[in-house]
């Protein structure tokens, strides 16, 4: 078992925890010289390195930070910044695979016996982007999209069919897969598939360029839909029976991988924001159309009619319809 030497773990813990919390899309505020997380007042971070709340008793470090509000194991959230700092990992990494230092030339061939997908880029400095182990099918993830999340066989055989996601060994949790203009794999986060037991996993898999997210693009299309999560473009793609308009899915509130999608595909001149309904999503999307409009392009914000994000509009949709389909009793006279 790989054990993280100290400089590692000093490493991890110095990265700024501002920074952090925008990039696993935790809001915050500013009160004079602290920072507080949005919706909980009493959880104070210091010196952008150190965190509390009082209200709960808990607090640490960076590390802390990503147990406490991603549900990530230690190993996982060390794992986690020192990819995120780009700090070059020695030894193993969670599923027993081997990680190359920084600045070592990585063999493409070893890679492609090791991982699912063989068209790995390669990138200086970044520890290479090794995905977890394809799942010999996929009913895990049919299972949880239908039951948990009221999406149709139809979107999701379209998305495993376009290669944007699959089903990972041993855990089973959903990989969304993110493609630059050449087909080469460039993004890939994991979803856990257990929701009903209790908080349910999320995490970006190490050596992820945050510059790319997962996308579909139509040649023909000058439009691009933009959502925060891949569930959630999955789920109004499904509202709007529309397989044909460009999809990209950011995974925060930046545009990086807008600006790239943009620069890779100048044919894209319209942009939907279709970004959550809640604080963050609504001032993200008036940042960026302001941005983008400024920059030439047609910008318009289609933010859900109804709860936080698309997937809760879409099982709403659905329980509506269910209740309508349901027979009618008659009163007796």
């Amino acid at each position: 078992m790989y054990k993280f030497t100290d400089e590692e773990l000093q490493a991890a813990k110095t990265v700024d925890l501002v920074d952090l919390a925008a990039d696993i899309n935790v809001p915050l505020k500013k009160k004079g010289r602290f920072y507080y997380v949005d919706g909980m007042d009493s959880l104070m971070i210091f010196n952008r390195s150190t965190w509390y709340r009082y209200s709960k008793g808990v607090g640490g470090s960076t590390i802390d930070f990503l147990m406490y509000f991603k549900g990530m194991a230690f190993k996982e959230a060390v794992s986690y910044l020192l990819d995120f700092t780009g700090y070059g990992r020695r030894g193993r990494s969670k599923s027993g695979t081997q990680m190359v230092p920084e600045n070592t030339k990585t063999d493409r061939t070893m890679l492609e016996n090791r991982s699912y997908e063989s068209n790995i880029s390669e990138r200086d400095n970044r520890t290479p982007l090794i995905l977890p182990e394809k799942a010999p099918n996929s009913r895990r993830l049919y299972g949880y999209l239908m039951k948990q999340r009221g999406l149709s066989k139809e979107t999701i055989r379209y998305w495993l069919e376009k290669g944007l996601m699959y089903e990972s060994l041993p855990y089973h949790n959903i990989v969304f897969l993110g493609r630059d203009v050449n087909g080469n794999i460039r993004f890939a986060s994991q979803r856990g598939t257990l929701d009903a037991y209790g908080k349910p996993f999320k995490g970006d898999v190490p050596g992820n360029d945050k510059r790319y997210g997962v996308n579909i693009v139509n040649p023909e299309c000058e439009g691009l839909y933009v959502y925060e999560a891949a569930i959630d473009a999955m789920s109004d793609m499904e509202l709007r029976q529309d397989y044909k308009t460009s999809i990209l899915v950011l995974g925060m509130v930046s545009d990086g991988p807008l600006k790239t999608i943009l620069e890779e595909y100048p044919h894209i001149r319209t942009v939907c924001l279709c970004l959550d309904n809640d604080g963050p999503g609504r001032k993200a999307a008036e940042r960026l159309a302001e941005k983008y409009t400024q920059a030439g392009y047609g910008v318009s914000v289609r933010l859900p009619p109804l709860g936080k994000d698309y997937n809760e509009f879409l099982k709403t949709e659905r329980d509506k319809n269910a209740l309508h389909k349901q027979p009618q009793v008659q009163k007796m006279r």
